[in-house]
């Protein structure tokens, strides 16, 4: 590993066998996506080697998470298109947490070298147990029962410098919160459609989950990061987006 890719401070230089083996895929499929334009190009560093970064790691997680919902390699290429140029690792991260919360609830059972294909780097064992204790991955005999939804970001979480007692203080904050607000939204829905036709409650239904996830991720984040540049003003760059809405 080098130098930084992408701009993202700290980022790591990931060669193309490096990336595949982070995104758990292969170097043919990575190769394929950059000839197809899902996937911006390496930069190409000494002895012509081509360098990827975070960015390219999200953006293959999110094109992962869209050929999960179905959608064929131009529907997903038509999506990746309309999104804003230069967006953030974790601006991608955003976009495929919408997209996964489109999926049902679903767990599968893969054994201890699918678990580790899944996640996409190397697990010791201590990670495992950390996977455990955050409820994603349960012990199965000599297999495991993952939640796919949630295994990406907690294989993210064993990088953060959070100990595992705070990680799992902050998922019951989330948690409690979260149930708090469905709950509500979902009184208010029910008596806002009590008196429609049904055609009007079947489309409810139908855009009511992608478009409120949306909704509070978008809110979320914008909140969180006003909460963190209270304390801590030099930890979160300002984003494009926010600094329109303070031109406008």
């Amino acid at each position: 590993m080098t130098t930084d890719t992408d701009g993202d401070s700290g980022d790591p230089a990931l060669t193309i066998d490096e990336l595949a083996a982070r995104a758990g895929t292969t170097v043919r499929t990575v190769r394929f996506y950059g000839t197809k334009g899902l996937l911006p190009p390496p930069v190409i560093g000494p002895r012509r080697v081509g360098h990827y970064g975070r960015r390219h790691l999200a953006r293959l997680a999110l094109i992962e998470e869209l050929q999960h919902q179905g959608m064929t390699l131009a529907a997903i290429e038509r999506y990746l298109n309309q999104l804003p140029p230069g967006l953030s690792h974790h601006d991608l991260a955003v976009h495929r947490a919408v997209v996964a919360s489109w999926a049902p609830d679903t767990e599968e059972t893969v054994t201890a070298q699918e678990l580790r294909r899944r996640a996409g780097r190397p697990l010791d064992e201590e990670d495992v147990e950390r996977l455990v204790a955050m409820d994603v991955v349960r012990p199965d005999g000599d297999a495991y029962r993952v939640d796919p939804g949630l295994l990406r970001l907690a294989v993210q979480l064993l990088d953060v410098p959070l100990s595992e007692k705070a990680i799992l203080a902050a998922r019951a904050v989330l948690t409690e919160h979260s149930r708090a607000a469905a709950r509500e939204l979902s009184q208010l829905f029910r008596a806002e459609v009590a008196e429609r036709a049904e055609e009007d409650v079947k489309s409810l239904s139908a855009h009511m989950q992608p478009l409120i996830v949306q909704a509070l991720l978008t809110t979320f984040q914008r909140s969180l990061r006003a909460e963190v540049h209270q304390w801590l003003p030099e930890s979160l760059p300002e984003s494009p987006e926010s600094e329109e809405g303070r031109s406008s």
